[in-house]
């Protein structure tokens, strides 16, 4: 146990691993008549809240660790859905017949569909985020509806009517490498030396320049990383609906995102995990109440504000995403 304390990257991986392990088990144990206790139904929500998970620690880098408030992330999940989607679907006609070819491909395609809203968020942040509060908040909605505009005025995206066709090349296991990899790589910038250069802008941008850091190309920096996990989150997610439209990455998408982090603690990795994990199954558990989710959840995120403002997990972190002192000096290093 104690190496896992000191070796936090393969403690949360065997976190994750474990979590792996108990849904593939009730994926199989059977109910009375049969059906597997955690039927395809269960599975892809509990692959949404992977994803949501990954959206919802990116925009934590920026709206928690860094101090600004960015509410237009379903853009930059956008960019990477439909960009890696017309490279597996319309370009090279990658399907699942054989993984050999396939899953190479999807890889690249997601990697690119990152890249490329990563550049859309370095478009984005370079002039903006010199603003503050309100200004950047526009500026970031203003970014997500354009992008949504483009989408659908272009035909060869399929336009208003949406791209489909796209092959499932989202499994549960890649969920769970995709969900890993980045919640440890994320993890590990956070705990560096250049994490600990957002936490000070965050607390004070004066103190922050006074001690020799350049806050708008840090600013700029943590926007582009987080939009790049963004990007290939949005191609995880393409490739396990099979098609994707506008109106999947409108406001209330980014809107959701806010409420996740929020709700699970916006300056902490765990409430980023916490956040999306509870309201991606919360609607299985509201089947009846589905019209009236759009104002439970501002209810319960105005709840949260008024008698639990650091959200549901605060300051603090599981035990196996907190690096200890002594590795994040080697991490710094």
């Amino acid at each position: 146990m104690t190496f896992l304390r000191t070796h936090r990257t393969l403690a949360t991986v065997i976190a994750f691993a474990l979590v792996y392990a108990v849904i593939k088990v009730l994926s199989i144990l059977p109910l009375n008549n049969g059906d597997p206790l955690l039927n395809a139904y269960y599975i892809q929500l509990i692959m949404l809240a992977g994803i949501n998970i990954v959206m919802t620690v990116s925009l934590g880098m920026v709206n928690g660790f860094t101090g600004q408030f960015s509410i237009g992330h379903a853009g930059f999940m956008a960019v990477g859905a439909y960009t890696s989607a017309m490279i597996t679907t319309v370009w090279l006609h990658t399907s699942t017949a054989n993984p050999w070819v396939g899953y190479p491909v999807f890889i690249v395609a997601i990697l690119a569909g990152g890249l490329l809203a990563a550049a859309a968020g370095y478009l984005v942040g370079a002039p903006s985020l010199r603003l503050k509060g309100d200004y950047l908040a526009i500026v970031t909605l203003s970014a997500n509806e354009l992008i949504r505009t483009v989408i659908r005025v272009t035909e060869v995206l399929g336009g208003p009517r949406g791209l489909g066709g796209i092959p499932k090349f989202t499994t549960l296991e890649v969920v769970f490498v995709f969900t890993i990899v980045s919640v440890v790589l994320m993890r590990n910038y956070l705990f560096s030396s250049h994490g600990r250069s957002m936490k000070a802008v965050r607390d004070s941008e004066i103190a922050a320049e006074s001690t020799g850091i350049n806050t708008t190309r840090q600013k700029v920096f943590v926007f582009v990383f987080s939009a790049f996990f963004a990007g290939v989150s949005g191609g995880v997610f393409a490739h396990l609906l099979q098609f994707i439209h506008p109106d999947n990455f409108s406001f209330m998408k980014s809107l959701e995102y806010l409420i996740y982090l929020y709700v699970g603690g916006s300056t902490s990795i765990s409430g980023a995990i916490v956040g999306p994990a509870i309201f991606t199954l919360l609607p299985e558990l509201m089947r009846g109440l589905q019209k009236w989710r759009l104002v439970i959840y501002p209810l319960i995120l105005i709840l949260t504000m008024i008698f639990r403002t650091e959200g549901i997990m605060g300051l603090k972190e599981f035990s196996f995403i907190l690096i200890p002192q002594r590795q994040r000096k080697e991490v710094s290093a």
